[in-house]
């Protein structure tokens, strides 16, 4: 309740309500700050022309929509269904038949923001900070790192929530209502990447500088110029990364075990998890405890300071991104195993893509698989073995009535 209440407060001293109107979606001051210091030049004009085409192509939180035309390959067209994006847009309502509307303000705004920027007005309270979408980068999928979450992905998600973070369990929420907000999560980092794909463009290839280029290669929707070119390209490229996504293959050959075997299996992967090829033990602590000492940041905090050249800890430093909206950077807290909680998924084949994929967006490294043992990857039975041990550390020591272990030794 207290929480609540919190998250209450803020809504009421921000001024924002689920009924209430949004006209536009708010530039991204941040990346655009970050692009300045990095081409060592002004990028106030490329954002600008760039949010006028992003309001073009994507319209407004109230009035969204879906730039189908734009599309060279319709396989992109479907990827977002526009009636699902006018449910989950816009304020709250509900129509005669009980059809919800404003879906995503009424479930999400509160930490993911207006833009899924995840600067809502709740998002400050919470560590780690809400996702921001318009990065693009999703940590929990079955996709390779580099790669976009599948539909099933995101759907999980809303379902299953995110255990040990703020991103609840949607479980309660009717099916259409999930698939509608699983249009707009992607609507919106479709929309925010390209914003930032976008910005970059306009000054890396187009010329903008202090004031935008010539009429040729000033950003436009009017066909036959650079410009338009530009924009056209750049959004299929956004489109195709997210069409091309598909879970990547795990092998059928996890075996649940028993007795010996499982023991056996767990010492394996114990020798695996503190040995130099997987070396989690470096981050996530001896068996998993957590409490190795990390001085890494995510890749969302690291854009604006330690790419930069600067540190995440000086307040000077950080005060203008502060300004544009960036939140605080936090060192990053690797998992502390034993308390059973993984924030993808405990499955089997989840933990599997875990340990060779890396998680994206993070410092959490991928390891490679390899066909035999050779000091430079593991082999799918390793990957086994680390994925029996893990699951073990996760299981709590049983303990007597007394509050002792079953070895007699206390806390």
């Amino acid at each position: 309740m207290r929480q609540l209440s919190i998250i209450i407060a803020i809504l009421a001293l921000s001024g924002i309500g689920c009924d209430i109107a949004v006209e536009q979606f708010p530039a991204n001051e941040v990346f655009s700050l970050t692009l300045a210091r990095t081409r060592s030049v002004p990028a106030d004009a490329a954002k600008n022309d760039t949010n006028e085409v992003a309001v073009s192509l994507f319209g407004t939180p109230d009035e969204p929509q879906w730039p189908s035309s734009w599309f060279d390959d319709d396989t992109f067209v479907g990827l977002v269904d526009a009636e699902n994006l006018v449910r989950a847009a816009g304020p709250v309502s509900s129509e005669e038949d009980g059809t919800h509307l404003g879906l995503f303000r009424e479930h999400c705004v509160t930490c993911h923001g207006v833009a899924g920027d995840g600067a809502g007005p709740a998002s400050a309270t919470q560590n780690p900070y809400p996702r921001d979408f318009r990065h693009g980068v999703f940590k929990w999928k079955s996709t390779e790192r580099g790669e976009k979450p599948t539909r099933d992905d995101l759907r999980s998600l809303l379902k299953h929530g995110v255990p040990g973070t703020g991103m609840p369990a949607f479980t309660l929420l009717a099916n259409e209502d999930i698939e509608a907000l699983v249009d707009y999560v992607i609507y919106l980092s479709v929309r925010g990447e390209f914003e930032r794909r976008l910005m970059a463009a306009a000054v890396d290839q187009l010329g903008y500088e202090e004031t935008a280029p010539s009429d040729e290669a000033k950003l436009t929707l009017d066909s036959g110029t650079e410009g338009q070119e530009a924009v056209h390209d750049v959004l299929n490229r956004v489109a195709r990364d997210w069409g091309q996504a598909q879970p990547i293959d795990v092998p059928s050959t996890y075996r649940d075990l028993q007795g010996e075997s499982l023991s056996e299996s767990i010492s394996r992967g114990d020798k695996i998890f503190h040995g130099p090829i997987a070396n989690c033990v470096g981050c996530h602590g001896p068996n998993g405890n957590g409490q190795a000492v990390t001085l890494d940041y995510d890749d969302w905090a690291k854009e604006y300071s330690t790419r930069l050249g600067l540190d995440p800890k000086d307040r000077d430093a950080m005060r203008p991104f502060r300004k544009a909206g960036a939140p605080r950077p936090r060192p990053v807290q690797p998992r502390n195993l034993q308390l059973g909680v993984f924030r993808g998924g405990s499955e089997p084949e989840t933990l599997y893509r875990r340990i060779t994929q890396g998680i994206a967006g993070t410092p959490m490294p991928a390891v490679a698989v390899v066909e035999e043992p050779n000091g430079l990857g593991l082999t799918d039975d390793q990957i086994w073995d680390l994925v029996r041990y893990l699951r073990a550390a996760a299981v709590p020591e049983p303990r007597s009535a007394d509050g002792e272990d079953e070895l007699g030794e206390g806390e």
